[in-house]
């Protein structure tokens, strides 16, 4: 079944890597329209055009992958109407990494410089180059998160069937800069776990997996409980992922992860793993972090002295039984559906996937 053109078959069980294709090929193709218009407006916005590509090269397609199953699991078949639609998701989280790197004034993002970083280029000779260049990735996430609701918008879906789903956008977008605001706000502050798990879940966890799945079974028409379904599912996996995260930026290897171990430190960001080691941390511990935090001449002797106390209060291992224990909330959460195999098959997963990655 398709909406536009023929519909192209995507054996079940999921295989990750030929949906990852499909959704590259959509993703990148409309970028490439969308970059043909830009450049025709001036080709001086070539600098600008190159980062908007840059910014939807790579990645997992996590996001358009719980669309697409949020879909299946009402029973509707394969589309490449929705597939697109799917790809949306990507555009957005697109617009979010540019964004973040901004806010967070990140140097890297998957070994290669970020947008603010990469854009400095292209007005080194201009007053206050630095600025202007920040002021061009702030204007780069903009358009990305605007491009993804035109390709949702036409992606080929019936008209009733993308309005159902109008209101969940409105519910993502708001919920994505409630949670950027939160972790600017509390950034530097005292460390606090429930603080901690609140930004997780509004600033990565609802556009993740929770917003996906639902506008991916509101385009199809899931009922009330299938919903209910998907957000016990999408916010406990959501929250294990930047879990994980957390976990690889301080302890991963910066040649898989490709950001600098130093970045939540020299920031003093509010993640749980910071939360967790100051809650089981003594007073000496805690003075010692005190003197580290939020120094942007931190070394690695500091990022070293860090982790030494994290790993003697045994904060990774906390972090890790939290992950566990959300892992299992979201395969409960499925097991409670009973939803058709291919799609309950993907979803676990997915919610495997997401939390075993190295990077």
């Amino acid at each position: 079944m398709s909406w536009r053109g023929r519909p192209v078959v995507v054996s079940d069980p999921y295989e990750p890597a030929a949906f990852k294709a499909r959704i590259d090929e959509v993703v990148r193709g409309f970028v490439a329209q969308e970059a043909e218009q830009l450049i025709a407006v001036d080709a001086d916005l070539g600098p600008v055009v190159e980062q908007v590509e840059a910014a939807v090269a790579g990645g997992k397609r996590l996001r358009a992958a719980f669309c697409y199953w949020g879909w299946r699991a009402v029973g509707q078949p394969d589309s490449d109407a929705l597939v697109r639609a799917a790809a949306s998701m990507e555009l957005v989280h697109a617009a979010a990494v540019v964004h973040d790197d901004l806010i967070d004034d990140s140097p890297l993002r998957h070994g290669r410089p970020t947008a603010h970083v990469a854009l400095r280029a292209a007005v080194r000779r201009r007053p206050r180059a630095t600025s202007a260049a920040r002021s061009l990735a702030m204007l780069v996430g903009d358009l990305l998160m605007a491009m993804a609701g035109q390709l949702f918008a036409d992606s080929g879906l019936p008209t009733a069937y993308l309005a159902r789903a109008r209101p969940l956008w409105a519910s993502l977008a708001r919920e994505l800069i409630a949670g950027e605001c939160l972790e600017i706000l509390r950034t530097g502050a005292v460390p606090d776990t429930k603080a901690s798990l609140q930004v997780i879940r509004y600033k990565t966890a609802k556009y993740t997996v929770e917003q996906p799945l639902l506008i991916g079974g509101a385009l199809a028409g899931a009922g009330e409980r299938l919903r209910e379904g998907y957000s016990r599912y999408g916010l406990a996996l959501g929250e294990a992922f930047q879990l994980r995260d957390d976990l690889l930026g301080l302890f991963g290897d910066p040649d898989r992860t490709g950001k600098a171990n130093l970045d939540d430190l020299r920031t003093h960001r509010p993640t749980a793993l910071l939360a967790e080691t100051w809650r089981m941390a003594g007073a000496a511990d805690r003075q010692r972090l005190g003197a580290l935090l939020g120094r942007r001449d931190l070394d690695t002797d500091g990022l070293e002295a860090v982790r030494e106390v994290m790993r003697r209060v045994k904060a990774p291992g906390r972090i890790e039984e939290m992950i566990t224990v959300r892992v299992r909330e979201a395969l409960d959460a499925l097991d409670d559906l009973d939803l058709p195999a291919p799609a309950a098959g993907a979803l676990t997963a997915l919610a495997h996937s997401a939390v075993a990655r190295r990077h």
